[in-house]
Parts: structure tokens; C-alpha cells; sequence
């Protein structure tokens, strides 16, 4: 079951997250995020359990109104025999007919693409969040590298005030 997320941060604290993605809110602006279900084979899932997964390059698309999850890597089950998994198949999300409906309509209007920020256990199942986002330009990493620092300084100064250590 998918719902879609609204902020960030909305998911349970029991949650145990396997893989992040850690340049996509550097390299995209989100703009709203999805939960959706991952279609696994058995090693996959034991794999994860092991919390072994790579978002590095992953991302996902929807062909003939069907989103998948594409270059993911999940490693080949250490136990596993013939029955192993290819670590980068493309795998199945699972949503909702109108969620992609809806996903498709507002990425064919736009300039928007589907990410995925992490990967996480929910109730047993494997979950991914999704982020509609669209890509930075360069001088927009850069404002936000600069808004980041200078919020830094604000912090650290207002720390010196209150230990009474002013400049």
C-alpha cells in the first residue's frame, strides 16, 4: 500500500532504513515524496536484511504505466545458491492506479523526475521513498551551499552568546 509522504520526515521511527541516497536533495529540489512497495525476489530481501543496498546511480521510470526502480543495487545473497538474484534487475514499484496516474500526468506537464531518496523496512516489507524533484542548476547548489554555511555561523555564534564568549 502507497500513500504519499507530504514532508519530510513523516515516516515511523520503528523503520529500519537500509539505504539512503545521499546527493539527491543535493543534486534535485523535492517537491513531494511517495511511499511505494518494492516487487522482490527472496534473496533480495534477505540481502537487505543483511542492510546491504547501494542508491548510488538508482532512479525510476514508468513504462507503459508501470514505475520501476532501476540500477539499484542489492548484492547477491552470501547463503544464496542458483536461485541468486542479478544485483542491478530492474525491480517493480507497487502503487496505486491513480498515484501513477497523477505521477505521469505531473512529470509529462513539467520538467520533474522520479528519485529515490531511501530504502527501509516498514511492517516486514520493503518500502522505497520516491521524490518528485526537479534538477538543481549549478548556481543553485552553490546558493544553498552558501544559505547552508552561513546558517552554520548563525548557530555557532549564537552559542558562543550564550556561554558568554563573545568576539
Amino acid at each position: 500500500m502507497a500513500k504519499a509522504a507530504g514532508k519530510k520526515g513523516t515516516k515511523d521511527s520503528n523503520n529500519q532504513v537500509v539505504a539512503t541516497n545521499r546527493k539527491a536533495r543535493h543534486n534535485y529540489s523535492i517537491l513531494d515524496t511517495y511511499e511505494a512497495g518494492v516487487a522482490l525476489v527472496g534473496t533480495e530481501v534477505k540481502s537487505l536484511r543483511e542492510g546491504q543496498a547501494s542508491m548510488a546511480d538508482a532512479f525510476a521510470t514508468i513504462d507503459d504505466g508501470e514505475i520501476w526502480l532501476r540500477n539499484l543495487h542489492i548484492p547477491e545473497y552470501h547463503h544464496g545458491s542458483w536461485t541468486n538474484h542479478t544485483p542491478r534487475r530492474n525491480r517493480k514499484l507497487l502503487l496505486h492506479r491513480r498515484e501513477i496516474d497523477n505521477l505521469v500526468g505531473k512529470i509529462r506537464d513539467g520538467n520533474l523526475t522520479l528519485v529515490p531518496l531511501s530504502l527501509y523496512f516498514t511492517g516486514g516489507r520493503v518500502k522505497v521513498e520516491l521524490a518528485l524533484a526537479r534538477g538543481k542548476q549549478a548556481h543553485d547548489k552553490r546558493q544553498d551551499l552558501a544559505r547552508r554555511d552561513a546558517q552554520r555561523e548563525v548557530t555557532r555564534e549564537m552559542g558562543r552568546r550564550v556561554k558568554g564568549m563573545t568576539s
